[in-house]
């Protein structure tokens, strides 16, 4: 789903230039030239063949903290006057902020406490810790960003210690505008389109501000989960609104309500927001992956994911992609294959009504399954006081096209077989 974005904000257009300009994101690039936060821009022949343009990939995965939350972080913090930095800082984050807190903590010497979700993955709660060492504690409260956020105002209200907003300030935004700067320094001019991870969106607000700064033509496209579109929301309404979020896997870009900054700069400066869904996320995960050896997480997957809604506006342009972080689980690779499956018309799960008689279940393999069917899941308890029992089954595709033949097969084998329909609560167990 693609919707276009402009109009005003509620206090005007461009009311927060005064804040956020060019001159803002140069001095937060000359304040981060001190730690090297420079990354590579890789053109991707896959990508560039995939899609008929020159495809770049901006690697933000490849930052010490594995995202390029490093840069709002350090130019916020460092930016402090001595007291403040005394009392000490707190964020909240679903973990690539924090990272970059918490690094920023260890490197200027300031004790820093973060809050997460508690579904925060394992691998960047352990990764927080290991960077943020003795000067970090982590905690966690409630189930996303946002109620890690009300844990973290109150820590602050508490104690004094100074919030390290994730993307609803203009020193944050302008540290994650850095990245504009970089990408057109490295390509030796603006890009013809920019596509952007959106979260809260403090990357896409700074980076477009930059752009805009620099008077580039760039087409500028911002990409959200399908369970998580809170930046479509607000910018339609002209407004931050808060969303309930209906899935949480891109957890990098899972935020009930982004900044009254960034829906501003995104409702005037972007051009494109484009929703895909998270199976989508998934393939593009693992294609990045098994074919360009780039380990992403689902956020970081998230712009180059998004260039399949994008295929009929970049043909034969510069097209640079935001990789926006590397910080994967390794635990998740099952789920993501099992998404990605499901996603691409492969996977298919459904209840089986077989008769309590002998010879059912070869029945149902030898006249519904064809020769390159899988079962990848048979879950059946015999109830010996019925004449039916339910089986639930996985069936595992060569090609989205067997599922008609399967479907036809099952049809006349006389057996009761209902598909599990994405989105009922079976569905979401399994998956």
């Amino acid at each position: 789903m693609s919707t276009p974005t402009g109009g005003n904000a509620p206090e005007g257009p461009g009311w927060w230039r005064a804040e956020l300009n060019l001159g803002h994101i140069r001095a937060a690039a000359e304040r981060l030239e001190t730690i090297g936060v420079h990354t590579p821009l890789q053109r991707n022949t896959r990508l560039s063949a995939r899609y008929g343009a020159e495809v770049y990939v901006k690697r933000e995965d490849l930052q010490a903290v594995r995202s390029y939350k490093i840069r709002g972080a350090y130019t916020f913090v460092s930016s402090l006057p001595g007291d403040r930095l005394r009392a000490g800082v707190v964020c909240a984050s679903a973990g690539n902020h924090a990272q970059g807190v918490a690094w920023t903590c260890r490197a200027l010497g300031v004790h820093g406490v973060v809050f997460l979700p508690r579904r925060t993955p394992k691998q960047k709660v352990a990764r927080i810790r290991s960077v943020g060492g003795d000067l970090v504690d982590v905690r966690f409260a409630g189930e996303t960003f946002d109620d890690a956020a009300v844990a973290a105002a109150e820590q602050a209200e508490r104690t004094g210690a100074t919030i390290v907003p994730a993307f609803d300030h203009p020193t944050t935004v302008a540290g994650q505008g850095t990245v504009a700067l970089e990408v057109v320094d490295q390509l030796g001019e603006p890009p013809d389109v920019l596509v952007v991870p959106v979260g809260g969106g403090g990357l896409i607000a700074g980076m477009a501000a930059c752009l805009d700064g620099l008077g580039a033509p760039t087409v500028v496209v911002g990409v959200q989960p399908q369970g998580a579109p809170a930046m479509v929301r607000s910018v339609a309404a002209g407004h931050p609104v808060t969303i309930d979020i209906s899935d949480d896997f891109v957890d990098g870009a899972v935020v009930r309500t982004p900044g009254r900054l960034s829906v501003a700069v995104t409702k005037e400066l972007v051009d494109h927001l484009v929703v895909v869904p998270e199976g989508q996320v998934c393939t593009e995960l693992l294609d990045l992956y098994q074919e360009d050896g780039i380990v992403a997480e689902p956020a970081g997957a998230l712009a180059v994911a998004g260039l399949e809604d994008l295929v009929d506006r970049i043909g034969g342009r510069t097209v640079v992609c935001v990789l926006s972080g590397g910080n994967n689980d390794v635990a998740r690779y099952d789920e993501i294959i099992e998404r990605s499956l499901v996603h691409r018309g492969l996977k298919h799960y459904f209840i089986v009504q077989f008769p309590q008689l002998p010879g059912a279940l070869r029945h149902f393999l030898d006249d519904c399954l064809g020769p390159s069917d899988d079962i990848t899941l048979f879950e059946y308890i015999k109830k010996n006081s019925r004449e039916f029992g339910p089986a639930l089954v996985g069936i595992e595709l060569a090609d989205r096209g067997d599922l008609p033949p399967f479907l036809d097969r099952v049809g006349r084998s006389g057996l009761q077989v209902d598909p599990v329909a994405p989105g009922s609560a079976v569905f979401r167990f399994l998956i």
